[in-house]
């Protein structure tokens, strides 16, 4: 893998952890959830006109564009089900295990093939990505319906990436960005006006945490949005799809460096074991390349 696009998809993971930082402890996370959408749209609008694309460009991969916006409305419902019933620390992993099903569904549909090397070392970040998050005595099967949620938060994602990596052969990131998001900030929003408690105004359920904490909405928006422009720029540069998410597992390490350092959260020690079992993976995926 070029060195160019491995500092890439580092710097993109690097950026990735901000967005749980900036909303650890939000109490919102419907209007959280809306804002980073937003925040995208509005970045990726200014993006695209400061480097003077043509923002309908796009429309030549309109398929691409409808199967992304759909899968990210889609991934956003089914992560917050997710976590509204389940711990952060036994289905994120899993949520985030997008590469497995990145690898399969390309094998079994796209006519992707993939060397030994590189599956070991995505199996390898796989499991080092799980074990870092994932709470000793926890029962992942006590909650099937969870767990279906999270499988299928996983899944949606793996979705959205391979869509996303096939339109970069045609058009540029923050173009197809912008498009994507002109429909998923009004999907997510109705989405999320059509399933609100019925014991929650509107506008509490969908913009109530602007108005405590917009430093924090716009930040979560716009590292969240660094990130993601990055790992297209990965794509359109080269980056096979699957070693590229499994190297952006990255990110997952540096959420429990963060999370140990500000947040004085536990298992630290073992949690960097593992850290260093999801490194060895993705050096093994460089040198597969």
């Amino acid at each position: 893998m070029d060195l160019q696009i491995i500092a890439v998809i580092l710097l993109s993971a690097a950026l990735h952890p901000f967005r749980e930082f900036w909303i650890k402890g939000n109490s919102g996370p419907e209007s959280l959830v809306l804002a980073v959408v937003i925040v995208f749209t509005v970045l990726a609008a200014i993006h695209a006109t400061a480097l003077g694309l043509d923002l309908s460009s796009a429309v030549s991969v309109w398929p691409l564009v409808v199967v992304s916006a759909v899968s990210v409305v889609t991934f956003y419902w089914f992560l917050l089900r997710t976590f509204a019933h389940g711990d952060l620390s036994v289905y994120y992993p899993i949520t985030r295990s997008s590469p497995l099903f990145v690898v399969i569904a390309g094998s079994l549909f796209l006519g992707h093939s993939y060397s030994v090397l590189l599956l070991l070392g995505v199996a390898l970040v796989l499991v080092g990505a799980f074990f870092l998050q994932y709470e000793p005595g926890a029962r992942l099967l006590s909650q099937p319906t969870t767990l279906l949620m999270a499988v299928m938060t996983m899944s949606v994602q793996g979705v959205t990436i391979l869509a996303d990596a096939e339109a970069m052969n045609t058009v540029e990131p923050a173009a197809f960005l912008f498009a994507a998001y002109l429909i998923i900030t009004p999907g997510v929003a109705l989405v999320f006006a059509v399933t609100r408690p019925s014991s929650r105004s509107l506008g509490s359920h969908l913009f109530g945490g602007w108005r405590h904490q917009p430093l924090r909405f716009l930040a979560a928006g716009t590292s969240c949005y660094l990130s993601y422009y990055l790992l297209l720029v990965a794509f359109q540069l080269g980056a096979g799809v699957a070693a590229a998410s499994a190297v952006r597992q990255v990110s997952i390490p540096i959420s429990v460096i963060m999370g140990g350092m500000l947040f004085g959260e536990a298992r630290m020690m073992g949690r960097l074991g593992w850290s260093f079992v999801l490194a060895i993976g993705v050096a093994v995926i460089i040198l597969s390349h």
